[in-house]
């Protein structure tokens, strides 16, 4: 460590241990990383958790973060929601999206499908593109949500023309079979064939099913 490596990390130790929020933060990835000094997650997850007490959103999240890629991951996964819940209360959408997760799955919470939706929506809100995937198949699925196929649709739209493969693919696939819009093979092979270029394997077979109805042999 250089001499202006070692300076940075005394003002940010300095103002860590005064308790200013985003310097415990910065003292977190420091950790966290490596950066100008040694890793260790130890140290890395004390100061996120002391910047996270105090309504530091990406501290939150970045401890949930932490818990959630422990080894054993079942007996830290209420810690990994709970920290999520509060990054996501304040609006922080990839904390959204993965607090939808762990409603979905069950993970550290009761499973709760309407709350998975809950969160997923906010995500998608936001743009996530996987967000709003997952949201379509829940309207798709009739999970959390009533059953709607125009909403799922349109969903899976958004992601979709994000690039989202598999969100291509959903799509493809409710042309292929009207469902939610009207049946069109043609924007059915469209979007199969974005999907199968991104490597959707499904959507590759479908396509080869797809463009014999387009031309029949």
């Amino acid at each position: 460590m250089n001499d202006d490596e070692n300076e940075t990390v005394l003002l940010h130790l300095s103002a860590a241990e005064q308790g200013d929020a985003d310097a415990q933060y910065v003292l977190g990835t420091m950790y966290e990383h490596g950066k100008n000094v040694d890793k260790n997650h130890k140290e890395a997850e004390k100061w996120y958790r002391l910047a996270a007490e105090q309504g530091h959103v990406i501290a939150q999240y970045n401890l949930g973060n932490m818990f959630r890629n422990r080894k054993k991951y079942d007996k830290y996964s209420e810690q990994a929601a709970h920290w999520y819940r509060l990054a996501a209360e304040q609006g922080h959408v990839i904390a959204q999206y993965n607090l939808g997760n762990i409603y979905n799955k069950g993970a550290g919470v009761t499973q709760d499908y309407e709350q998975a939706a809950h969160w997923y929506r906010l995500a998608a809100e936001q743009g996530n593109a996987t967000a709003q995937n997952n949201l379509g198949f829940m309207y798709n699925d009739g999970r959390g949500v009533d059953k709607d196929h125009n909403e799922a649709v349109r969903w899976y739209r958004l992601a979709a023309e994000q690039g989202h493969a598999t969100a291509q693919y959903n799509l493809g696939f409710m042309y292929a079979k009207g469902t939610g819009v009207a049946k069109d093979y043609e924007q059915a092979a469209h979007w199969y064939s974005l999907a199968a270029e991104q490597g959707e394997d499904g959507a590759k077979k479908d396509l080869k099913r797809i463009r014999k109805k387009i031309r029949p042999q």
